[in-house]
């Protein structure tokens, strides 16, 4: 699942300015990948330069990216070949460009939004370590007594190394999660259906989703693709199993002659405000432009939805820290109340 890197949509959108510069400039194929081979870093440069060498033998760009496995995503990878059989290659490079500059934006923005949440959680999580490894030094002084006020039974430094293992390992689940979430792993499906139907952050989601989707739509749509290629590489384009599940039953409803709005209507999965626009384009036939206009307006929707989804996560991170603060108060007070209370006893 790991072993192939993904360049960032940062990278990417880097990657295809400078590609879509170069190619409507007329610049070779092979000094562009020659370039790209020498300006990329990181675990994905092979693969980049594997790429400029199979375009150096003569095989076509899109044939060449088939080897790159997983560093570079499927919408980018069928675009490219819809450039290259339509003869668009230089400006589907800078509509992909536009499209991963957004999606940076958006991801630096919700990582800005929690940051400050992070850092307090962080912190609280610091203190426990630092109140485990002193109760080492009281214990020390107590002629070997330990002293547990928090209950967790860690004191000293070998509590410490306990402690941040534990901390190390729950973060390295969640960022594997995430990452296998983002990658579109078989066993995370389930998860994700079950996100979507979180009230505040399910709605929140499928804006972003369909806003994809309505601009992998609106970008494919104006090539001559086939609909039964256009279909599966927009669900993907979503990045949520909660649509890509469609595929086959869309695909087959286009297959049987239906116009897409039926087809994507009959799942009962989509937004009805997305069906309808997708109805009203087709029966206009001006179905590029709608979803043009579509994947505009969701994604200042999508906008909004993730600055939602930042104070979202930013209350939740807090609620961790106010219970990490509760419990340290509670079980500091309940030592210390009983510690008195045996003194007492003990002096009667």
């Amino acid at each position: 699942m790991f072993s192939h890197p993904r360049l960032s949509n940062k990278a990417l959108a880097e990657f295809c300015h400078r590609l879509g510069v170069e190619t409507e400039a007329g610049i070779d194929i092979r000094r562009s990948w020659q370039r790209e081979a020498e300006t990329v870093r990181g675990r994905a440069q092979p693969y980049i330069a594997g790429v400029r060498d199979a375009v150096i033998r003569g095989e076509s760009l899109s044939a060449a990216l088939a080897d790159t496995g997983r560093v570079l995503p499927p919408l980018f990878l069928e675009m490219v070949r819809v450039g290259e059989e339509t003869g668009t290659l230089g400006r589907v490079f800078h509509r992909l460009s536009n499209h991963y500059r957004r999606q940076s934006q958006m991801e630096r923005a919700f990582l800005a939004g929690i940051a400050w949440p992070v850092m307090q959680l962080l912190a609280a999580i610091m203190v426990i370590g630092l109140l485990i490894w002193m109760l080492g030094f009281v214990a020390q002084r107590n002629h070997g007594q330990p002293i547990d006020p928090l209950g967790f039974g860690l004191i000293g430094t070998r509590g410490l190394l306990i402690y941040s293992a534990f901390i190390l390992t729950v973060a390295a689940c969640i960022g594997g999660l995430v990452v296998a979430m983002r990658r579109g792993v078989l066993w995370t499906r389930p998860i994700q259906h079950a996100v979507f139907r979180i009230p505040g952050v399910g709605p929140c989601l499928e804006k972003l989703a369909i806003a994809r989707l309505a601009w992998a739509l609106h970008l494919t749509l104006n090539s001559a693709m086939d609909l039964r290629r256009i279909v599966p590489l927009a669900l993907r384009a979503t990045g949520s199993d909660n649509y890509v599940r469609h595929t086959d039953q869309i695909v087959a409803e286009v297959a049987a002659g239906h116009p897409l709005h039926i087809a994507f209507g009959r799942t009962q999965a989509f937004p009805t405000d997305f069906i309808d626009a997708l109805a009203v384009a087709e029966e206009s036939g001006r179905v590029v432009e709608s979803m043009g206009r579509l994947s505009q307006h969701y994604e200042e929707e999508a906008a909004t939805a993730l600055r939602t989804l930042t104070v979202l996560a930013g209350f939740v991170v807090w609620a961790l820290v106010a219970v990490v603060i509760v419990f340290l108060i509670f079980r500091l007070a309940s030592f210390y109340v009983g510690a008195i209370d045996d003194a007492l006893n003990t002096t009667r």
